[in-house]
């Protein structure tokens, strides 16, 4: 397990440096600059400026010079505001990922529990109900359905405020979030648990006296879940990106919402400090997840 871990870092490693190395390209391959405004600035402004930040220098040495200073823990200072990258996210992130560690409980604890009603009373009204609502669900974009649930609640309704301080707040994005992954979890945990309770396993438990209960929790929906488990990475990515826009509609201080300014702005260190960090994040995410499935299936080997 040591082995595969490493390998795995390492891999993880590489895939940072290649998304690195793409959004740095990418974002200076666009015309234009960080210093350009409205109300240009002096030129002679506009030169010492960018041989402050290095951005007089090819466009290959700036990326190079970058890494030498990611290498050594420095993401640089915001080219707006000139305030420290890390400390940046070290206000932001914790907001942005209350926001989507609540999306990810709401989603798996909705999901499994409507896809294994689905799939126990399958063909009755529950199961339907339970469809149409995924299906509707997966349909709908999280920036469309964070829209309307601003446009009803806050603007219509005037239930929920925009954003403040209180838990309240998190209701509507929170909702935006989770509603997309929760309905493909639950269609995911219908069709697992469906294969799972016509397993022969499952019809020995039963042949031999075993409580219902104890054949659904501990042998149908334990195997049901590793399906489950696999999603949880895609859609952690899913939630990280969702929740750019998402935090945007509700004017939610979170990274997402920093990193859409940064690209606004073309805040270049605030941009790849945030590609970097949320890159690490998801990388990380499915390392853990791959660990996980041990815990859950032990005939599954790192091999």
């Amino acid at each position: 397990m040591t082995k595969y871990v490493i390998k795995r870092v390492i891999m993880a490693i590489v895939t940072i440096f290649i998304i690195s190395a793409i959004t740095f390209f990418a974002m200076n391959a666009i015309p234009g600059g960080p210093f350009n405004r409205e109300k240009a600035l002096d030129p002679a402004t506009i030169e010492a400026l960018n041989a402050r930040y290095n951005l007089d220098k090819p466009v290959l040495q700036q990326f190079f010079i970058y890494l030498g200073h990611f290498i050594k823990g420095d993401l640089g200072v915001s080219l707006k505001n000139g305030r420290s990258i890390s400390a940046i996210i070290g206000d932001s992130f914790p907001i942005s990922a209350k926001l989507g560690l609540m999306a990810m409980v709401v989603a798996i604890f909705f999901g499994i529990l409507l896809g294994s009603i689905a799939a126990l009373m399958r063909n009755k009204w529950p199961d339907r109900v339970v469809i149409f609502v995924s299906t509707l669900f997966t349909a709908v974009p999280s920036f469309v359905l964070a829209t309307l649930l601003l446009l009803i609640f806050s603007i219509q309704l005037g239930w929920v405020r925009v954003w403040s301080a209180s838990s309240q707040s998190y209701i509507l994005p929170v909702i935006a979030l989770s509603m997309y992954p929760m309905a493909y979890i639950t269609r995911l945990t219908k069709s697992s648990m469906l294969d799972s309770l016509g397993q022969d396993y499952v019809r020995t438990a039963r042949a031999k006296g075993v409580a219902s209960r104890k054949v659904i929790f501990k042998h149908a929906l334990r195997n049901a879940l590793i399906p489950v488990v696999t999603y949880v990475g895609p859609m952690t990515a899913y939630i990280i990106t969702g929740s750019l826009v998402v935090e945007t509609v509700f004017t939610i201080g979170g990274l997402g919402s920093k990193f859409v300014t940064g690209i606004t702005n073309r805040d270049y260190t605030m941009i790849m400090g945030t590609t970097i960090f949320l890159a690490a994040v998801m990388v990380t995410a499915n390392l853990i997840i791959d660990i996980v499935y041990k815990l859950i299936d032990p005939r599954i080997t790192f091999d």
